[in-house]
């Protein structure tokens, strides 16, 4: 029997905003924990506004901050951190993206957190770190992604820098927040005092972390790593060519059986021998007559033609899709990529599905990001058991 509550005994506070610390909250509530979203009752998350708008509401809220519980708070004053306080005896992990010292100068610090509630894990998620030179910068995805290195290497050698179209170092960030909750809950589990722990993540370190070849390149051969378009400084052929039907594929020949595949196809087996060819390293140093090559064979066939040529031999090649194709794609259709749900708002949404594919405990989608301050009265009636009147005259004080 499946279950898709293989979280359900995680309960998370998220009193962040924006991007990356509450996607990390979403990844974890589409596996069933419960996650409590605090907003600001008067502002809200500025996430509810990012991005294109329908009916002049944010789309790409509904599915960012999908599975919570939609609370309203307001840290800033004296009554609304006494509630945070409350709060804290009943939750498992504490999320916030404030500057450095923001939760100290409020009196909500780790100190006063773990004073309350030690098993707590706390992460952090701030654009330059808790600590260091630039902590105290403010930090989005965008700066992260320049000063990651990403930008540097991304676009074509005779053009700029190139920023990602969407939220890159906010999306991976939030995956890297996600495992790094669950790591530090495994050792609060497996410590004696079952204590928890500060996590401390800055937006352009996980990013970091898909530069690896760049970053070992540099530090044991000097290499500064340039911009090569669709190409890679690690293999070849590797790159995007047009088709006959003016659409584009995605061909990698990572590795040697692959690249030989390749030969095949485009019926230039000779080049398997050839010493400009025969090896990984001589086809990177002969990557731009490689690709007029492979790219003069595939210009000469429809997109549906080359892809099925290169499937057959058991070559490495995808269509580039542009988002409408994503939708219409078979292979998608059958694992359920997306899922359509019933929405307040909009009535129905299609949205990316839970990513991974678990044989017993899948997650899912229940339900899409609610209005501002949804649950108030399950979270602060049922839960911490405030009063009717209680909830009126906290809500006269903007205190939620």
């Amino acid at each position: 029997m499946l279950n898709n509550e293989a979280l359900k005994n995680i309960t998370i506070l998220d009193v962040s905003t924006m991007i990356a610390a509450p996607w990390a909250s979403t990844h974890l509530a589409d596996f069933g924990a419960r996650v409590i979203k605090a907003e600001h009752p008067i502002h809200g998350d500025s996430s509810r506004n990012y991005g294109k708008k329908k009916d002049g509401k944010g789309i790409f809220w509904k599915t960012l901050n999908r599975n919570k519980e939609y609370i309203t708070l307001n840290l800033s004053k004296n009554e609304g951190q006494n509630i945070f306080k409350k709060l804290l005896p009943e939750v498992d992990v504490v999320i916030e993206n404030f500057r450095p010292g923001t939760l100290e100068r409020w009196n909500l610090g780790w100190d006063e957190i773990k004073k309350i509630n030690p098993s707590i894990v706390l992460l952090r998620t701030t654009g330059f770190g808790q600590e260091g030179p630039y902590a105290k910068r403010a930090g989005f995805g965008t700066v992260a992604e320049g000063m990651s290195g990403f930008s540097s290497v991304n676009g074509y050698a005779d053009t700029p820098p190139t920023l990602p179209g969407f939220a890159l170092a906010d999306g991976v960030a939030g995956i890297y927040g996600a495992l790094s909750i669950m790591i530090a809950l495994n050792e609060r589990n497996l410590n004696d005092e079952n204590k928890g722990q500060v996590i401390d993540i800055s937006l352009y370190e996980p990013l970091m972390r898909l530069l690896e070849p760049h970053i070992v390149a540099y530090d044991q051969l000097g290499e500064v790593a340039s911009r090569v378009g669709n190409g890679s400084i690690s293999v070849a052929p590797r790159n995007a060519y047009k088709t006959k039907d003016k659409k584009w594929v995605a061909l990698s020949g990572a590795t040697q059986t692959i690249a030989e595949n390749v030969f095949k196809i485009i019926d230039r087996p000779e080049l398997i021998e050839d010493e400009k060819f025969s090896t990984n390293e001589s086809r990177v140093r002969n990557v731009k007559e490689l690709d007029e090559i492979i790219g003069s064979w595939i210009s000469k066939r429809d997109m549906d033609v080359v892809v099925a040529e290169f499937d057959k031999a058991g070559a490495v090649i995808g269509p580039m899709y542009d988002v409408e194709q994503l939708f219409d794609d078979r292979h998608y259709k059958f694992r359920e990529s997306f899922v359509e749900i019933e929405d307040d708002d909009f009535e129905q949404m299609r949205v990316a599905n839970v990513s991974a594919k678990f044989s017993k405990t899948p997650g899912n989608v229940k339900h899409l990001a609610k209005s501002k301050g949804y649950d108030n009265t399950k979270i602060y009636k049922d839960l911490l058991g405030y009063s009717e009147e209680e909830l009126l005259e906290l809500e006269k004080l903007n205190i939620i």
